[in-house]
């Protein structure tokens, strides 16, 4: 798969920085302050590279064996999923401390939830590298395939039409991530209480920037459960922990305290 790592340390530097806005890395109370990780022995960092190509960014948790989050750049995206392909595991990491593919098998219920959706990807390769189990969680089977689905195609559709940058061209930022639970799949696989996802992008027109936050409880749907898109205000308030703030965007740039999200 051929993968590389790097220390979140002096981020705007780094590899893989590209897939955040301006560079700057999220802050994950706990986790990731001030682009430093917290503990680096479990926390590993992936810059996600297929066929040569750097893809998407994922802080990778070896503890629970499941990604932090994964960070991507939406460009657009051709249609059409991908078949056949085998679930690819990072090179870079011990075995040991991340998960299989059959560690998600007899999954009672559970998807393997991509936190970078496939269907986001502008190419078919980019489709592809999605599909490594660093950037998959267990997400309750009918969360996965009805409200979060339908908020994703929502915020594709939007991010279609409104995310277009001084260049014409679609471009948006995201960062989707998952909250770790107290239960785990086939004894090892940490299933997450929550999952959460939000967006900043430019519009060239209006010469604003947009940005809203969606998160939902890991649990199956019932009553057609839909999404309510929130500000990336209402996020922050959600998860963040004491006086570490939880953030995912430069303040300065993506409006925390209205929702950007019309048809």
């Amino acid at each position: 798969y051929g993968r590389q790592t790097f220390l979140l340390t002096n981020i705007t530097g780094a590899v893989c920085a590209e897939s955040f806005l301006k560079g700057h890395p999220p802050q994950i109370p706990d986790v990731l302050e001030n682009g430093q990780i917290q503990d680096r022995t479990r926390y590993k960092t992936i810059c996600q590279t297929y066929k040569n190509q750097r893809r998407f960014f994922t802080l990778y948790d070896t503890a629970n064996k499941i990604p932090v989050f994964s960070a991507y750049i939406f460009k657009g995206s051709k249609t059409g999923r991908p078949r056949n392909l085998v679930w690819m595991t990072e090179p870079n990491n011990d075995k040991k401390s991340q998960a299989s593919d059959n560690d998600y098998k007899n999954n009672s219920g559970y998807d393997r939830g991509h936190l970078y959706p496939s269907s986001y990807g502008y190419s078919r390769e980019d489709k592809n590298s999605t599909f490594t189990l660093t950037n998959i969680v267990p997400q309750a089977r009918t969360f996965n395939q009805r409200s979060w689905s339908n908020m994703e195609q929502c915020v594709k559709r939007f991010m279609e039409k409104h995310c277009i940058d001084n260049n014409n061209q679609i471009k948006g930022f995201l960062v989707t991530g998952a909250e770790p639970g107290n239960k785990l799949l086939n004894e090892k696989i940490n299933i997450p209480l929550k999952m959460w996802s939000a967006f900043c992008c430019y519009n060239s027109t209006k010469k604003k920037w947009f940005a809203s936050a969606h998160w939902g409880d890991n649990v199956a749907d019932t009553n057609d459960r839909c999404l309510n898109t929130n500000t990336l205000d209402k996020l922050y308030s959600k998860f963040s922990k004491g006086t570490t703030a939880f953030k995912l965007f430069p303040e300065e740039l993506c409006p925390s305290d209205v929702s950007r999200f019309v048809s």
